[in-house]
């Protein structure tokens, strides 16, 4: 019998101040955080969940100490966290306003991290800002505000609702994430981004997207391997509320491709 899975989750960032509210003790510090459901929902799987801390040239334990391909080596599969805005510069964009200059250090981080779970021949899932990061990782761009470049589009973020706000998605018949949920052409997910896919990537595929104007709501790269994500958060998941997607097969088929990997 397979012992635990053990799934590394990239870290969200903290910067003292970046609120811009000085705030006393820990928060004076850089923090590396994992968000609680993200967590729960891989442990609802029956595996581990171990978040990756980002080692850079400011860090006290350096790359010569131990590097992300450490990680990749010693863990079963990646899962992207959603999270601030990935910058424009890594699409070779300028920001075209100050609050969506999104986070350059954590970008590179996770980029590095995925590619060496994908040389390490390990499945690597993204979620919402794991999706955007996988698409320019990959070479697409985003649109940097869904409002301001897509005003016919349909709201994909409702201030103050969160994950209370939803839209419908439609699956591309045919497509690895269809073959998920047999029967099913259409269903409802929670929507908590202002950015998506403006140009697709190179070797990828679109697997669902939003009927009301054909926004990217999940994408997979073609060819060996699992590099896959979605633009909702599965995480957030009410199982009390049926009229909205139960994403349990999406974690399911990922923990599957960590359990083929580690064989």
């Amino acid at each position: 019998m397979d012992s635990t899975l053990l799934i590394g989750i990239s870290a969200r960032i903290y910067y003292p101040g970046s609120a811009g509210v000085p705030l006393p003790g820990v928060f004076t510090k850089t923090l590396h955080y994992l968000e609680q459901s993200v967590a729960h929902w891989v442990l609802s799987g029956g595996a581990m969940a171990v978040m990756v801390p980002a080692v850079d040239a400011t860090s006290v334990v350096k790359r010569s100490d131990i590097d992300l391909v450490h990680y990749a080596q010693a863990l079963d599969g990646l899962v992207l966290q959603g999270g601030n805005d990935v910058a424009p510069l890594h699409y070779g964009e300028e920001a075209m306003h100050p609050d969506w200059e999104g986070d350059p250090v954590r970008d590179r981080y996770e980029m590095e991290l995925i590619r060496a779970f994908v040389a390490a021949g390990k499945p690597v899932f993204g979620i919402c800002r794991g999706l955007q990061l996988l698409n320019v990782t990959y070479g697409g761009t985003l649109l940097q505000d869904i409002a301001t470049q897509r005003p016919d589009a349909l709201a994909h973020r409702e201030l103050g609702r969160y994950e209370h706000h939803h839209h419908a998605v439609e699956f591309v018949p045919g497509t690895h994430l269809a073959s998920l949920f047999p029967g099913v052409t259409r269903a409802t997910t929670n929507s908590i981004h202002h950015q998506g896919i403006k140009d697709l990537a190179p070797d990828f595929v679109v697997e669902a997207h939003c009927p009301e104007d054909g926004l990217v709501e999940a994408i997979r790269r073609r060819g060996p391997g699992f590099v896959a994500g979605v633009q909702w958060h599965p995480e957030f998941h009410d199982p009390a509320n049926p009229a909205t997607l139960d994403d349990t097969p999406i974690l399911h088929d990922f923990l599957q491709a960590a359990r083929r990997a580690r064989r």
